[in-house]
């Protein structure tokens, strides 16, 4: 139990704790970071969930009244280079007449490619503020863009789960999975599914004739996290950052029904959204002698709507199962399931 809620929490963990230096974007405007924020988190949180979805069958044969499976399952989907950074245009940055300041890269460069939740800078890349004091004059200020978690999680977003399936008769079967909640000084975390799998060759007089069964999936996935940014170096209170995110996945599925080793399929669609709110009081400097309080930012969101192709095994000993899958679609991801069934 505690390597699944860790497995969980690492991909929630190392999406969102470098992003934590979001909050610092505040200083360039609200607007601004909220606008950063939409491009760098993003991509983190759609592969996140391709990964939430992995794993939901392991066959399209529907268990008989009675018949239960308990399943531990680990998934990972993979980043690839086009999810770790995005251009950045620094006169989307300046586009707005009422702004009594002024954005530019260090370099002076009209835009460039930055990284995303999931890549990495190669150095430092930094913008400049340029503001007029009342007092002082013209003042300048040097933000350091936020840089990702690039290859320090293998380009991997994992999540895990226990979950349950239980068979109601008439090609039924019923499917939950969840983590415990978590509570720790930096992060809180929920995680829980539900679904219905009915297999249609059992509606047929002689399914127990076919050598394949043929079935229809339907499963809601959904997480909320929340991430202390009590240390983020910028004056205020209740500083977080918070995920809430549901998806929806439909798949049609195939597979053999032999006795020991078993090869599955599917063709599905997932559909989701995953909104990240910058919560809490942020006090903003604006030179030596002003500042401005801005409570509860921003909210940024994504959407997913993707189609998903899977195969995968199983080998069924006795009460024991093993199976592991692949998945292609807009993030591919890949899962194994330990797991422990009557009938």
């Amino acid at each position: 139990m505690k390597k699944i809620v860790l497995l969980t929490l690492l991909s929630l963990v190392t999406k969102i704790s470098k992003a934590q230096d979001i909050d610092a974007l505040l200083a360039a405007g609200v607007d601004n970071a909220e606008r950063f924020a939409q491009d760098y988190l993003e991509p983190g949180t759609n592969g996140l969930m391709h990964s939430m979805n992995a794993n939901w069958f392991n066959t399209a044969d529907a268990k008989p009244l009675g018949g239960f499976e308990i399943s531990i399952i680990a998934n990972a989907a993979q980043a690839d280079d086009t999810h770790k950074s995005f251009l950045m245009d620094i006169s989307d940055y300046n586009s707005d007449p009422d702004q009594d300041f002024t954005i530019e890269f260090e370099d002076l460069a009209n835009s460039k490619n930055v990284a995303t939740a999931l890549g990495e800078n190669e150095s430092d890349v930094n913008i400049i503020i340029t503001f007029e004091d009342p007092i002082l004059g013209e003042q300048q200020e040097t933000i350091t863009l936020p840089s990702g978690i690039g290859d320090s999680s293998a380009n991997l977003l994992p999540t895990a789960y226990l979950q349950g399936a239980l068979g109601l008769s008439k090609g039924i079967e019923l499917k939950a999975r969840f983590i415990p909640k978590i509570n720790t000084d930096d992060i809180d975390l929920s995680m829980y599914g539900a679904g219905l799998q009915i297999e249609f060759t059992k509606w047929l007089p002689a399914d127990k004739l076919l050598p394949v069964a043929l079935s229809g999936l339907v499963a809601y996935t959904h997480l909320d996290g929340s991430y202390s940014l009590t240390d983020s170096g910028i004056q205020g209170e209740n500083q977080r950052l918070e995920n809430n995110t549901n998806t929806w996945l439909f798949q049609l599925i195939a597979s053999t029904k032999l006795p020991v080793i078993n090869f599955y399929g599917g063709l599905g669609i997932i559909k989701g959204t995953s909104e990240s709110d910058l919560l809490g009081s942020y006090e903003l400097q604006s030179g030596p002698f002003f500042s401005e309080t801005v409570v509860d930012p921003f909210s940024v969101s994504s959407e997913v709507s993707a189609v998903r192709g899977t195969i995968g095994t199983k080998l069924k000993i006795g009460f024991f199962r093993l199976n592991a899958e692949y998945h292609l679609s807009e993030f591919n991801a890949f899962s194994v399931g330990i797991n422990f069934g009557f009938r």
